[in-house]
């Protein structure tokens, strides 16, 4: 059994973001970086799925600032090699772009199972899981939120509105987009980080030179507009109680 996960990089959101020149994207110079929310759920899952089968795990990504230490990273949590693709660019690519560019490498590494973060915080235009089905010709099960493995199969939870959840079996290989891990991320120490630095299991590769055609644009970026702001009512217990009552009153909440 060889699964793959795809890992991606985005913005930090506990940095002020500002938009580049020309508006169309967020500047980058400043802003810190960190391994997409989904995307380490999806490498948690994997790892979990290894330790209870002794599957292989392959992380892959797109190259770029960062992007090494993120793989040592998912060395260091539990994955058995790490795949680099050179080459597409230095701007980070929208998954309807850089869907070809990892299917064409997941053709190659030919794994049972494809794993990624059902979206990103910075992804205008959808999920990648649903791209990769369609080029691969696999099936995709997106908003996951469990993967149990069987021969030729796996069964996966998708979740519902409403708290309610499906239990779909799908046929191997696929494409999986997970939004939950059956556990929490675990935690990396510094001695496993620096042990995966020293690793030779990250390799590099030429990125593929495929696109989608008729790709969407963005044409422009408008920060929110805020309409309204808290009002801070202070620690003192009488004038908090009365900053209330005075608010509710003034509303129009409170009865006669």
């Amino acid at each position: 059994m060889h699964i793959v996960v795809i890992l991606r990089l985005v913005p930090d959101l506990a940095d002020d973001l500002d938009l580049a020149e020309g508006g169309k994207s967020i500047d980058r110079e400043w802003v810190g970086l960190a391994l997409n929310e989904f995307d380490e759920q999806a490498l948690e899952e994997a790892v979990l799925l290894s330790e209870a089968s002794g599957a292989t795990v392959t992380a892959l990504a797109l190259a770029g600032e960062g992007v090494e230490r993120m793989l040592q990273g998912a060395l260091a949590r539990g994955a058995s090699a790490a795949i680099l693709l050179e080459g597409s660019g230095d701007d980070p690519l929208p998954s309807r772009t850089a869907a070809p560019i990892y299917a064409e490498a997941i053709r190659a590494l030919a794994p049972d199972l494809v794993l990624t973060g059902v979206q990103t915080i910075e992804d205008l235009f959808g999920q990648l899981a649903p791209y990769l089905g369609r080029l691969l010709d696999w099936p995709q099960v997106s908003a996951v939120s469990g993967i149990t493995l069987d021969a030729g199969h796996c069964q996966v939870r998708q979740e519902y509105s409403g708290g309610r959840q499906a239990l779909i079996e799908v046929a191997l290989p696929a494409v999986i987009g997970l939004q939950t891990a059956s556990k929490p991320p675990r935690y990396v120490s510094a001695s496993k980080l620096k042990e995966a630095m020293k690793s030779d299991r990250l390799s590099r590769q030429p990125a593929g030179a495929g696109r989608l055609a008729n790709a969407a644009r963005i044409e422009r970026l408008v920060p929110p507009e805020r309409s309204a702001g808290a009002e801070m009512l202070g620690d003192d217990p009488d004038s908090a109680a009365a900053g209330i009552l005075g608010a509710l009153d003034a509303r129009g909440l409170l009865g006669t």
